[in-house]
């Protein structure tokens, strides 16, 4: 199962490095893979996210009005993803969240925390929370609880 995050605009280089540094702890099976759809005229940021979303890939949405989940929850809708066995693209909302329709077409909606984040910062917060899911589910000693 490969795992895409998509996401609008360039982000500074401190939220790549953070990005970057969960996305690589995780295997080749379970790769996580950063897509930045450039903003631009035209479409809005979340047609633009959703034109780069692939045919059969699971869609799953991270939006503030999204169900809030514990780590060993989202472990467990991780592990559903990998018995499903289809890729999956996680998608970022912008400035303005993402609307009850793309809601509505998504198979999962989810909200980082009650708290709202940049939505830069959220790349680097939804990297460590799939890390920390794989963690999770393999018995890894980097999630104490």
């Amino acid at each position: 199962m490969k795992l895409r995050l998509l996401a609008v605009g360039k982000a500074p280089s401190w939220i790549e490095e953070g990005f970057a540094h969960y996305a690589r702890r995780l295997p080749p099976e379970n790769a996580l893979e950063l897509v930045v759809v450039p903003p631009g005229r035209g479409l809005s940021d979340e047609q633009r996210l959703l034109k780069a979303v692939r045919p059969r890939e699971t869609m799953a949405l991270f939006d503030e009005r999204g169900d809030t989940v514990t780590s060993r929850e989202l472990a467990a809708i991780l592990a559903q993803w990998r018995q499903a066995g289809r890729d999956v693209a996680l998608l970022i909302g912008g400035t303005t969240g993402f609307s009850e329709g793309t809601r509505s077409k998504a198979d999962c909606v989810l909200s980082l925390s009650a708290l709202t984040f940049p939505h830069q910062l959220a790349r680097v917060l939804v990297a460590e929370q799939l890390y920390r899911a794989w963690a999770i589910l393999h018995g890894h000693p980097y999630h104490r609880q």
